[in-house]
């Protein structure tokens, strides 16, 4: 996957060393196409294009409702391969890699 097309790529590899086995996004639905409206993890708000990139990836999937209805989705065996690569890549940048990343994505 060309890095270009990963949104946010600091943002989106923090969304990704956050969950766990334990630590699922919540998609809350609430809009009529089913995408839902707000997706959370850990109670801080994940970009839309951060998500909707992380689903139509196949790196996260459906494992559940909480009993509010929200949309438990955690990391696929792809989405645990595509954080372990993201974080060997980060590890591997200099301190003005990371910080260009991180301002302009």
């Amino acid at each position: 996957m060309h890095s270009n097309t990963i949104p946010q790529r600091a943002e989106t590899l923090q969304v990704l060393r956050l969950m766990g086995p334990f630590e699922h996004i919540l998609m809350l639905s609430g809009d009529d196409d089913g995408y839902g409206s707000r997706w959370t993890l850990s109670g801080q708000q994940v970009q839309p294009a951060i998500a909707s990139f992380l689903m139509e990836s196949g790196f996260i999937a459906e494992v559940g409702k909480t009993e509010f209805g929200a949309i438990k989705l955690n990391l696929t065996e792809k989405g645990r391969e595509f954080r372990e690569k993201g974080l060997v890549w980060w590890g591997e940048l200099n301190f003005l890699e990371k910080l260009k990343i991180r301002l302009f994505g």
